[in-house]
């Protein structure tokens, strides 16, 4: 690998590069190139990448724009079959940015190249200790692909998932997208056995129908959650100052993400919360909750949003009606939502679930727990992972509260329980887990 405009320069992008990728225990072999200096980082330099004595397989490009071009020409005769252009300047820049990637286009074909960027924060692989971005913070490996048209969503996100103790099986900025696109990207990652599920952030398609190819090929096997930007005229309008494309119309991308089983959220928070359920969770067969709390409030909450969303309150069985009456003391009204009330033990959570979680009328099932009588946070995260192993339905946790109920949803996620800090957050993702439920009935009704 080829870090073209390596530094040693503090603060700069090709310092942070070259600072990602060596002493971090990635395998592989990095070459600084920079025709001024003779070492980067105590490493020795190269001043151009056809002077590089030993094969090159990538080469990561962070050069002022107007370089870009000649460095890419190079790269092709120099054998290189990958480029990551981390610089910007192109088409978002007007008309002499359109005319450099006439020219790097020219230079892709004529060589054979793969290009990711302009305009990328580049790409990780955490499972290889792949860092190759100049981002601050590192992923930690996991099971989710995250492909993001924008560059700063990345290194926010990334921010973000390491305090949420998230992980990657990638990591990828796609910025412009010249060559290597969303329809690509999917067509990797879904035959990538690290992959569970793919999480996008898109502002524009530059390839439509290989998109959607892309995806109906894979949304079946694997969970592909995306946030689509631009849904309004005034924010289409930013994204062809930022990205130098139109966004087009989004009530055609809604109908055309339906088709092909995607599920579309509104937020970043729900990409990561409705990948990870889709992953750790069967899908929900229809839109009936049973929800189960010891506190009211939340419980009249989680309905408000349930109901908002679509949703339904499942309607009980008479089965079930009959021995929740049996297990419960004579106070507890018998309706969904179930409240237990706040003086419930581990044990009247137990009971509750084991009659509920064999419930017809259910399709899925949320417990919500606050911080209050007798009942414990992690002793009662343990009998839910119990019990959720005999539920053949999904089942959806909300600890209300930190310290201990922090720990609690840690130990919960860990073993593929998916858990949230608010009711809401909980009943969005089983709204959106049932959206792809609907959306893969409607793949199978789509011609290949």
């Amino acid at each position: 690998m080829a870090v073209i405009g390596a530094s040693d320069k503090e603060g700069s992008i090709g310092a942070k590069l070259m600072q990602n990728l060596v002493g971090v225990g990635y395998a592989g072999v990095v070459y600084p190139v920079n025709p001024f200096k003779p070492n980067i980082q105590g490493i020795t330099a190269y001043p151009s990448i056809t002077k590089i004595p030993w094969q090159v397989d990538l080469a990561i490009i962070a050069t002022p724009a107007h370089t870009v071009p000649q460095i890419v020409e190079e790269c092709g005769k120099a054998g290189v079959s990958g480029i990551i252009i981390i610089s910007a300047g192109f088409k978002e820049a007007g008309k002499e940015g359109e005319a450099l990637e006439k020219q790097i286009l020219e230079h892709k074909k004529r060589y054979n190249l793969r290009i990711i960027g302009p305009n990328s924060l580049g790409v990780m692989r955490p499972q290889i200790k792949l860092n190759a971005t100049f981002a601050n913070n590192t992923a930690m490996p996991g099971r989710i692909a995250f492909i993001s048209q924008s560059a700063a969503l990345c290194a926010s996100v990334l921010d973000w998932a390491s305090e949420a103790n998230i992980g990657f099986s990638a990591v990828v900025s796609t910025g412009s997208m010249l060559d290597v696109d969303f329809g690509d990207f999917i067509d990797y990652f879904g035959a990538d056995p690290q992959t569970r599920s793919i999480i996008l952030y898109i502002e524009s398609l530059s390839d439509a129908r290989k998109f959607m190819s892309a995806a109906r090929g894979f949304a079946r096997a694997k969970p592909i959650v995306v946030i689509k930007a631009g849904r309004f005229p005034e924010s289409a309008e930013a994204t062809l100052s930022h990205i130098g494309a139109l966004c087009g119309e989004d009530a055609v991308y809604d109908a055309a993400f339906r088709r092909a089983g995607i599920v579309r959220v509104e937020a970043v928070s729900d990409l990561f919360n409705c990948a990870e359920a889709l992953a750790m969770q069967s899908n929900p067969k229809g839109p009936n909750l049973t929800i189960i709390t010891n506190a009211g409030g939340p419980g009249i909450m989680a309905t408000d949003s349930l109901i908002a969303r679509g949703g339904r309150l499942s309607q009980l069985s008479s089965e079930t009606v009959n021995s929740l009456k049996k297990a419960l003391p004579s106070y507890c009204h018998i309706i969904n939502p179930i409240d237990i009330l706040e003086e419930a033990t581990v044990d009247r959570f137990r009971k509750v679930m084991e009659i509920c979680f064999t419930d017809p009328n259910s399709d899925g099932f949320l417990i919500i727990y606050t911080p209050q009588g007798a009942a414990d946070p992690i002793s009662t995260a343990k009998t839910i992972i119990e019990l959720s192993k005999q539920a053949k339905k999904p089942v959806l946790v909300s600890f209300i509260g930190e310290g201990t109920c922090r720990t609690a949803r840690q130990i919960l996620r860990r073993e593929g329980i998916p858990a949230f800090n608010t009711p809401e957050e909980a009943v969005f993702t089983f709204m959106y887990m049932y959206s792809y439920t609907k959306n893969l009935e409607l793949l199978y009704q789509t011609p290949e």
